[in-house]
């Protein structure tokens, strides 16, 4: 098979005709073998039944439908897991992406030899103030942190190497750093391509601000894990080094005022009174927790084996 498709989807009833009968065509017209992934992420709107509809007047339509809301990062898990296709090609589902762009984004994969292209929306129709600028702040601040020179790291139109896909771990929210996962995990021949950006036909955006809030998190979350989760001793030591080396400091500070005032003939001098005490027993205590505390909570998450488990209500094969 060429291509997969894979749509995750939340409440897009309206648009889902319209770019399965695009799709189809563009298929056609490149003579590709290929299918079509619907990932329903708990739409409460007629969406799967839609799927449904589709999958019975074409075979290539397959179909996930999660119980609930997962977020698009469980939707692209699934349907990487179950792409054929020798390349996979990822959208959205409300026709801001448009599928002619899959033949030459294919060609990239297959004959420019990437192992990922990543569409990059020059012009956008998207509001200036709550949309572009800060998606231009956050690829900023993405391409100097790991290293891709990608101008919209976070564009739904992308195109993998089948190979990639089942290589990497997408949880979380971590859909918007495909491209740094693929990185990490050997996959550097990363490329991009200017891709058309078209006005919403049907409903309203589903993300709101503080996906940009969220998305800094995770790129930090990423950044840590690439540089010391194999090695987490080698931050966590160290911090908690320097914090125990400054309460012992602070000990060896209070013990000397305690005899240099001994010295003098002075006896009521309390150690409990003195600041630099509680400046020890602070510092000795983080150390001690950045051991013993800091890193273990990452990696519990990421060994958890029920991190990936979405309960999926149906599935069309």
């Amino acid at each position: 098979m060429n291509i997969s498709v894979i749509v995750p989807l939340y409440n897009e009833a309206e648009s889902l005709p319209k770019l399965h009968e695009w799709i189809a065509r563009v298929m056609a017209e490149h003579h590709f073998s290929y299918e079509v992934i619907f990932v329903n992420d708990g739409s409460t709107d007629e969406s799967w039944s839609v799927i449904e509809q589709l999958h019975q007047s074409d075979k290539a339509v397959r179909g996930i439908c999660f119980r609930r809301n997962y977020g698009k990062s469980a939707a692209l898990h699934c349907g990487f897991a179950v792409a054929q296709g020798d390349v996979v090609i990822t959208m959205d589902a409300d026709l801001q992406d448009s599928p002619d762009e899959i033949p030459e984004l294919y060609r990239m994969i297959t004959e420019d030899g990437f192992d990922l292209v990543s569409g990059w929306k020059q012009k956008r129709y998207d509001n200036r103030l709550t949309k572009n600028l800060p998606s231009k702040l956050f690829n900023a601040t993405a391409r100097r942190v790991t290293g891709i020179q990608l101008h919209d790291m976070n564009c739904g139109l992308k195109a993998y190497r089948l190979e990639v896909v089942k290589n990497i771990e997408v949880f979380s929210e971590m859909h918007r750093y495909i491209p740094y996962l693929a990185k990490n995990a050997g996959f550097t021949r990363i490329g991009e391509k200017v891709v058309q950006h078209r006005k919403r036909e049907f409903g309203a955006s589903k993300f709101g601000l503080n996906r940009f809030v969220n998305g800094y998190l995770d790129l930090m979350t990423l950044w840590f894990l690439n540089k010391f989760g194999k090695q987490p001793m080698h931050f966590f030591g160290l911090v908690g080094s320097l914090m125990f080396f400054i309460g012992f400091v602070a000990v060896c500070v209070v013990a000397g005022m305690k005899l240099h005032a001994l010295s003098n003939g002075i006896h009521a001098m309390l150690i409990g009174t003195n600041p630099y005490f509680h400046i020890a027993i602070l510092m000795m205590v983080l150390g001690c927790m950045l051991f013993l505390a800091g890193f273990l909570g990452e990696l519990i998450l990421r060994n958890s084996p029920s991190r990936n488990d979405y309960l999926i209500k149906h599935q069309l094969d």
